[in-house]
């Protein structure tokens, strides 16, 4: 998994990169096929936005979100990331007992 952590207009400093690492294995844990990770923390005035590009393997996830403070603002992003990754497999899982069962028949 490549991972890749870029301000605009800030200084990505190493409690921060280790705050991402972090909450982003909750997202490794749900699924195995994940082959490229881009996280991009911006400032605009008093908006701090981060978002989150993910690609697995057949599926290309991109989250948003804009808080306050940049803690505050991974915390939701890893939220809707983790919500969007298990809607994904979800349906991964759905096709393939739709399929076994269909082959079941024949």
């Amino acid at each position: 998994m490549n991972l890749k952590i870029t301000g605009l207009h800030l200084e990505v400093t190493p409690s921060i990169r280790e705050y991402i690492e972090s909450k982003l294995e909750r997202i490794t844990r749900h699924v195995d096929n994940v082959i490229g990770i881009t996280v991009t923390l911006s400032v605009d005035k008093l908006v701090q936005k981060a978002e989150v590009n993910v690609h697995l393997a057949g599926k290309d996830i991109h989250v948003e979100s804009e808080e306050a403070d940049m803690y505050a603002a991974i915390d939701t992003l890893m939220d809707k990331l983790d919500r969007q990754v298990l809607k994904f497999k979800e349906k991964q899982t759905e096709h393939r007992v739709s399929a076994q069962q269909i082959s079941a028949e024949l």
